[in-house]
This record gives C-alpha cells, sequence and structure tokens, in this order.
C-alpha cells in the first residue's frame, strides 16, 4: 500500500491523506481525473507529475515529473526518479508538499523503533535532513526551535505578520490535538505601545468578544483570549493558504468568471455579519483581509479589529487608501461601507493595480471610472459603479442584492 499525507509547507504537519491499495499507476493534479486532485494550488498542473510501479517486488516506484513548475523530491528539481519510503514531493517550488510512504517500510520501521526501545536508551533527535524552512521535524514531529518560548500553554514557533495594532504568531498547543498532533493555532498579541491607549486596548478586547460570537465557515474560529505578564492575546484557528494580495502578486491579475465566484462567497459572509443582531460592519474588505484556503479553495475574512456594532457611539476613523469608503473617513460607517470595499476589491483583483488607479474628479464629484478599466465585461462594469458609488445610498443596499448582481453576470 501507498500513502500520501499532505503536508503543510512550513511546519510538515498532515492536512490531508490518500491510501493506495492496488493501484499500479497514480496521477496528481488539477484536473478531475487524477487519483488526488489539487484544488486551489495555481503552481500545479492539471496532469503534474505521475507515479509508476515498475517493480512489484521491490516495491519501486518511479516518478515523472510533467508540471509545468517543476517538481522536487527532496528539495532537489527532478524529471524523473525513483522514490524511497519518507521521500519528501514538492509540487513546484513553492506548492504543495506531500509525504510519500510505503506500507512495507513503515511495518519495518515500526519494528525497529520497538527493538530500539527496548534494547537501547532513547535518542534525542538531531532535526537533521529537513527542508529548509521547516518549523517540525519530519523524523521526531518536534518543533525545531532555538530556544522554547511560551506564552500561557501555547508555544510559539514563528512571527506570521506585524501591524500596527498587534503582532500575529504561529503557535501550537499540546492541549489541542488533531488526530494526536498538537494544534497549530494564530496567536495575536497585542503590542506594548497600543497597549497604553485605552481606545486601543477597548478594540482588541472588542475584537476578541466578537470573534467568540461568531460562527461563520467563511471566518476563523476563535479559541482562547487571555492575558499574561500586562499582554493581552486572542487564539484563532489557523488558515493555510494565500491571501488574495499575495495571490494577484504572485500570477497577475485573475479573470472576471473567478472573480466573480470568489466575491459571491465574500457576500455570503457579510451578508452574515450584516444580519446580527447588532448588525457588524467590517470596515475593512479589503484584498490582504480575503484568504484563499488551500484544502478547500473557500475564501475565509480575516482581521476583525476594525469592526463595529451599529448602534454604538461613533468611535476611531478608520479607512484604507483604495479600499475604504468615503464615509469612514467621516467616522460613519454603515453597512454600505463593506459593499464599496467589495467592489474595489474586484477592480484590484481584475487589474492587479491599486484602485486609486482608476479614481476621477468627474461630474461635480470623485468616483471611479469603471469604464477605463481595461477589458472590463459590460455587466460586470455596471455591477461595479453602483456597488462604488460615493453615497451609500446610491450603492446596493444589501450584500444579498450585491450577490444576486454578481451572480447575473456569470
Amino acid at each position: 500500500m501507498v500513502i500520501f499525507t499532505l503536508l503543510e509547507p512550513q511546519t510538515n504537519q498532515p492536512l490531508q491523506q490518500w491510501e493506495f491499495l492496488e493501484q499500479s499507476v497514480i496521477r496528481i493534479g488539477r484536473a478531475q481525473n487524477n487519483d488526488i486532485v489539487l484544488h486551489g494550488y495555481f503552481q500545479v498542473s492539471r496532469q503534474h507529475l505521475e507515479l509508476t510501479l515498475i517493480d512489484p517486488q521491490q516495491e519501486k516506484w518511479q516518478l515523472i515529473s510533467r508540471g509545468t513548475n517543476g517538481t522536487l523530491v527532496n528539495n532537489d528539481f527532478v524529471t524523473e526518479t525513483i522514490l524511497n519510503n519518507d521521500d519528501l514531493i514538492r509540487l513546484a517550488e513553492n506548492g504543495p508538499v506531500f509525504k510519500f510512504e510505503l506500507e512495507s517500510s513503515l511495518a519495518e520501521n515500526q519494528e525497529k523503533v520497538e527493538t530500539t526501545e527496548i534494547l537501547k536508551p532513547a535518542v534525542i533527535c538531531d532535526h537533521q535532513d529537513n527542508p529548509e524552512g521547516s518549523i517540525f521535524c519530519r523524523h521526531c514531529g518536534e518543533p525545531i526551535v532555538g530556544d522554547e518560548h511560551y506564552v500561557g500553554s501555547y508555544q510559539v514557533l514563528r512571527t506570521l505578520g506585524r501591524g500596527g495594532m498587534g503582532t500575529t504568531y504561529l503557535a501550537w498547543d499540546r492541549n489541542r490535538t488533531i488526530k494526536n498532533a498538537p494544534m497549530l493555532l494564530v496567536l495575536k498579541e497585542m503590542n506594548a505601545d497600543m497597549a497604553r491607549i485605552a481606545k486601543a486596548r477597548e478594540l482588541f478586547e472588542r475584537e476578541a468578544r466578537i470573534l467568540k460570537s461568531l460562527e461563520h465557515k467563511g471566518i476563523p474560529k476563535y479559541y482562547d483570549f487571555f492575558v499574561e505578564n500586562n499582554r493581552k492575546y486572542i487564539v484563532m484557528e489557523l488558515i493555510h493558504g494565500y491571501n488574495l494580495e499575495q495571490l494577484v502578486n504572485l500570477r497577475g491579475a485573475t479573470d472576471a468568471l473567478r472573480t466573480i465566484n470568489w466575491m459571491i462567497q465574500v457576500c455570503d459572509i457579510v451578508e452574515y455579519l450584516h444580519n446580527l443582531e447588532p448588525p457588524l460592519v467590517h470596515r475593512d474588505i479589503k484584498p490582504a483581509n480575503l484568504m484563499l484556503r488551500n484544502l478547500d479553495s473557500r475564501l475565509m475574512l480575516l482581521d476583525f479589529g476594525a469592526v463595529k456594532e451599529l448602534g454604538t457611539a461613533l468611535e476611531t476613523r478608520i479607512g484604507v487608501e483604495g479600499y475604504s469608503a468615503p464615509e469612514q473617513y467621516r467616522g460613519k460607517p454603515c453597512p454600505q461601507s463593506d459593499i464599496y470595499g467589495i467592489g474595489t476589491t474586484i477592480i484590484f483583483l481584475l487589474t492587479s493595480q491599486t484602485p486609486m488607479q482608476y479614481y476621477r474628479y468627474q461630474s461635480s464629484k470623485f468616483e471611479f471610472d469603471v469604464d477605463s478599466i481595461p477589458g472590463l465585461p459590460t455587466n460586470l462594469g455596471e455591477v461595479l459603479s453602483i456597488a462604488c458609488q460615493p453615497e451609500p445610498k446610491d450603492r446596493y443596499q444589501t450584500a444579498k442584492e450585491l450577490k444576486e448582481a454578481l451572480s447575473a453576470c456569470l
């Protein structure tokens, strides 16, 4: 039996597994006729690689790479090679990683381990022969980190990003497990300089409270909020994938069909938020906050640090140039502000340019010159011209209306 395990590229933690009992040929790629079908990995070709059992007695498998972006085995590019048990196969330089295992080798290794445990004392793993950038050892499964750094029960593995409000870390929790392995999480720490500002503390705590109350398949799960050494932390679900800003920067503008389907998913999330009691306005809809999850190609809406509960007092003016609606800069966000954010995100996805490239003073007001966007389908242009109107009353009034208009463009 052959076992393929899809690993998280940086941590080597298992995401999904396939077992093949009797097949002599295994094909992997994006096309539906493959044995392992990979959705959402733009680096992977439709027919990326083929594995053939060339010696059943010796269990020898030959790999042939057919992908445009190449295939790596244990970090070396190959076009054709014989696989060994425990080899790591990466489809394209920045693509998904698989661990290749043979059932007979697994049984032999287990027998060796049991014998070693009886005859020899435990040996500390030296973490050798791991792919560059790995956080977890492919041999022992432990983190490859220098000094152990814990916050509460969470071990910090790597810094993921730094923003004005907080710093996010990749962490794991031995108390929570997936398939008997510690769970990887996102740990968000409020920056020390922000912690001295009362309004910033209020926003951070509100983000935790709101995340705890949300339950939608397009929103990362909330796990924990705590204070340690006078620092506040939020613990959330880790989403494996690329945000839409990264995707466009890597491969260029997206086509209208894919863009529309993605934004329909975003409309579903925003509709959920707007229909809560009290309604929530995200206030920060932009490509960098929309993550395309590798596992199922679903879009996830991130960063609820700017979220606003309608009906509460006016607060800090929050806006991102090119994506935020004019009323946000006046401290008067409304549900139609998120509609505007979806519209401007569409402009970026279709053009790979900041939306401000198409912002003009015309007809006695500043607005987006939709007609100047190259290659824009007429029906989608009409949708954008409404979604991006300067005044909220002139836009689609609900996310459901925008979703229906986008669906009509398909």
